[in-house]
């Protein structure tokens, strides 16, 4: 295992039906080396003084603390949502070769 202080795993929930599409900007943009679709998501949440709820999918976008922001900003303008989850994790450790792998791809 390596030290991964400059790695970030972010959290972002999206309509089942644009999960990929967003994921793919992403990508296409270099803002992440890799972006999980995770389907089948059931999200309750609180909306404007209503309790809500919502299929959706989560996007486990794989990038570098130097990129986060830009990350933040294509999200705000590609996904349909008026406040986009975005989550932002720090990784502590990870395999060596996947995070040079990382480091490669998206070289934030």
């Amino acid at each position: 295992m390596e030290s991964a202080p400059d790695v970030r795993v972010v959290l972002c929930t999206a309509p089942a039906d644009r999960a990929e599409e967003i994921a793919r900007a992403l990508l296409e943009a270099r803002l992440a080396a890799c972006v999980n679709v995770v389907p089948g998501l059931a999200s309750l949440y609180w909306w404007k003084g209503e309790i809500c709820r919502d299929g959706e999918s989560l996007l486990v976008i794989k990038t570098r603390e130097g990129l986060l922001a830009p990350l933040e900003g294509k999200l705000a303008e590609v996904h349909p949502y008026d406040t986009p989850e975005v989550l932002a994790l720090p990784v502590v450790e990870g395999a060596g070769r996947y995070l040079a792998w990382l480091r490669g791809e998206a070289p934030g």
